[in-house]
């Protein structure tokens, strides 16, 4: 029981308070509220595209932020991308995240992810068939969790780790370090799975999930496929120190997923 809570403590780093949200940064924002299958109550936003990028064929994106903090963490990475990619974007908090109820789990998290494509699904302004699941560092293993039963139209990664296994071994050196852990976030076993056009970006120096994690997953998984390396860029500051990079590869992927024509996959 003592290891699952340190475990949990290792893994999850929620933020109960919500101190920004999109109105600060002057976007229109609807605060939406909706229920996990197994009755858990969730909080997100949906930020529409601007006016002069919205139609029939704009792209939804699907935010799965990272272990820390909350929505009110993400409003700059969320203006960011509303001036950058001109898409409608819908996020939420994990349970026992901000306004969400309950404690975090692998389990709870997966449940949550269902939540929230159920409730982009059931949109009758949005494009069911040009959702793009956009995933950093946790939030990308729950994002590919999601991608192999429910196929979105693309996949983008940021930061992701292969596994919690691999973590683990990274911050308990011992011979038996990977395999004490219950979480299990196994990506790399997963990604296989997926059928999807995937855009991994990794920064070049990750001080949290190495960069040669980032590169185990991409090699684990299908085509078509692109792995981009952020220079200089660590875990947290890549939309900073490389932030011309991210935005070139963000807005190729997004252009390719809606012409149909997709990078060559090719590490760089």
């Amino acid at each position: 029981m003592l290891w699952t809570w340190a475990e949990k403590q290792f893994i999850f780093f929620p933020e109960p308070e919500v101190a920004s949200t999109p109105a600060h940064a002057g976007l229109r924002y609807e605060d939406v509220y909706l229920t996990a299958s197994d009755g858990v109550n969730l909080h997100g936003w949906f930020l529409p595209a601007p006016h002069d990028s919205s139609g029939p064929e704009t792209q939804t994106w699907l935010w799965f932020h990272g272990n820390g903090g909350n929505l009110g963490t993400r409003v700059g990475q969320l203006e960011r991308a509303h001036r950058l990619l001109g898409v409608h974007q819908f996020i939420f908090d994990y349970r026992g995240y901000g306004n969400s109820e309950g404690s975090p789990s692998e389990r709870g998290t997966y449940l949550d992810a269902r939540a929230a494509l159920h409730y982009i699904r059931q949109r009758p302004d949005l494009d069911s068939g040009r959702i793009v699941y956009f995933g950093h560092s946790l939030g990308a293993a729950v994002a590919v969790e999601l991608a192999v039963s429910h196929p979105p139209a693309g996949l983008a990664l940021i930061a992701p780790f292969s596994s919690i296994r691999d973590m683990a071994k990274l911050a308990l050196p011992l011979p038996f370090a990977g395999w004490v852990v219950r979480n299990h976030y196994n990506s790399v076993s997963l990604i296989p799975g997926v059928h999807a056009p995937l855009l991994i970006l990794h920064g070049e120096m990750d001080d949290i999930v190495p960069h040669s994690q980032g590169l185990k997953l991409f090699e684990a998984a299908n085509q078509p496929k692109r792995f981009v390396t952020l220079p200089d860029a660590s875990h947290n500051n890549a939309h900073h120190v490389a932030a011309d990079v991210m935005a070139l590869a963000l807005l190729e992927f997004r252009d390719g997923l809606a012409a149909g024509n997709l990078f060559p996959a090719t590490p760089h």
